[in-house]
């Protein structure tokens, strides 16, 4: 694969033939989501857009372990009930131009899909898994809710009690329940992830780009994601941040999550 020659702190951006891949590139983070990365996402997604000899995206995390653990929790500590607001609104808009641009996007998830990056797979068109792969929406374990356009997109493809489970449990879900609840589309073997959604990026653009991009239009707007809904997902994101209850629970999460992965690293 070639680099495209746009560099960025957070991401990747690489092309083989017409597919161009996006690589979140923060393993030390497991590829959580910064504000870094969200300027960056929606950089490349322009940029992408733009180029003629480009028909497919995929996006995927580098290394094994994950897709995107979510948003960064280390920000996420830091927000106000200013910034929690712009902290939402950002996702959502830059998740919303990456479902709205013309050309299909796959999500190549291996390992962790959590949370923001849970939400970030929702915004793609196609989600292909390996089998090893985790998906969940953790935020009410830290007395939140997803922010970044999950309680909108997430019925949209699992359906309502789907929805309702997954979010209010907070549960983790494997690979093949993903698969049999429609969250996923394919799951395959671990060691052919990027083959098989190579594969299966070349044979999308073998289509002319014009009837894909009439054809995404076309059943985006079948399963619109209501504006009005982004905006009460942001306000019940801000109202639940700003509870003292929510900033204790928020802070023992993040503790146990980083002794936790301190623990997978010296196994």
């Amino acid at each position: 694969m070639q680099n495209i020659s746009k560099r960025y702190r957070t991401i990747l951006v690489k092309k083989n033939q017409k597919v161009a891949w996006i690589i979140l590139n923060r393993p030390e983070k497991l590829n959580a989501i910064n504000v870094i990365m969200l300027k960056e996402l929606s950089e490349a997604t322009e940029i992408l857009e733009k180029e003629a000899n480009i028909g497919c995206i995929i996006i995927k995390g580098v290394g094994e372990r994950s897709f995107s653990s979510g948003a960064d929790l280390t920000e996420l500590l830091g927000l106000t009930q200013k910034t929690a607001a712009k902290f939402s609104t950002s996702g959502q808009q830059v998740f919303s131009k990456l479902e709205k641009i013309s050309k299909p996007v796959v999500a190549a998830i291996g390992g962790y899909a959590l949370g923001g990056g849970l939400e970030l797979a929702l915004a793609c068109d196609l989600r292909i898994a390996t089998d090893d792969s985790e998906l969940g929406c953790p935020e009410t374990k830290m007395g939140l809710i997803p922010a970044w356009g999950g309680t909108q997109r997430l019925p949209l493809a699992v359906g309502l009690s789907n929805s309702k489970r997954l979010i209010m449990f907070g549960d983790r879900v494997k690979a093949n329940e993903a698969l049999e609840m429609g969250l996923v589309d394919r799951v395959v073997p671990r060691n052919n992830l990027e083959a098989e959604v190579e594969k299966l990026a070349l044979k999308l653009v073998e289509s002319s780009g014009v009837t894909l991009k009439h054809v995404k239009q076309s059943l985006n707007s079948v399963t619109k994601v209501s504006s009005d809904g982004l905006k009460r997902e942001t306000a019940f994101f801000v109202r639940l941040l700003s509870l003292d209850k929510t900033k204790r629970r928020l802070e023992e999460y993040v503790l146990r999550e980083t002794k936790n992965r301190k623990s997978v690293k010296s196994d």
